[in-house]
């Protein structure tokens, strides 16, 4: 892809050239790091993104920086009005993993409410103006929907983390609460 060549070798490439030339040939159709958002909110474009804490190919701390990056771009009060951020314990690359990893956010569409599906939470957002708060993340019995769910967990909008409340089930959404944390 970067170097259109199918007799391509790649020990015949110093690896500081290859990823100067990645960037230079892709980096503008595949890198999502413009926080330059303002057009898409102004015309009422909604955004949710969700991060994995276990994925090993992006890490965490750029989703967040992005997420900041917007944020101070557009402003706070157009960033709490059109973007969300959902931090996701224990899941890795768009699933899988010991966390809650199934909210909707692929073709399995798990829940079958704005609560328990973020692609359902932004549909309401868009349609109905009701903003998501908390989603609740589902970890399935060796991820097979079918064999039950094994915990729930609340995703909470970012800056907020889950926290257990201390009291019931700590399998259970409902023992935990999202609280405030640093920015």
């Amino acid at each position: 892809m970067v170097y259109n060549d199918p007799h391509w070798n790649h020990q015949k490439v110093k690896p500081e050239d290859a990823h100067k030339l990645a960037v230079e040939k892709t980096a503008e159709a595949m890198d999502a790091t413009d926080p330059k958002l303002k057009p898409f909110l102004a015309r009422g474009g909604k955004l949710i993104l969700f991060q994995a804490w276990n994925d090993p190919a992006i890490p965490a701390l750029n989703t967040i920086d992005y997420y900041k990056g917007v944020s101070s771009e557009v402003g706070e009060l157009q960033a709490e009005q059109s973007l969300r951020l959902y931090m996701v314990p224990g899941m890795q690359h768009c699933g899988g993993g010991p966390g809650a990893n199934a909210f909707g956010q692929d073709e399995a569409n798990t829940g079958k409410d704005a609560q328990h599906n973020l692609y359902l939470g932004l549909v309401d957002w868009v349609e109905k103006d009701r903003a998501p708060s908390t989603v609740i993340g589902t970890k399935f019995i060796d991820d097979e929907p079918a064999k039950g769910a094994k915990m729930t967990r609340p995703l909470c909008a970012y800056p907020q983390i889950a926290e257990y409340s201390g009291m019931g089930n700590k399998n259970s959404a409902s023992s935990f609460e999202c609280k405030l944390t640093q920015k």
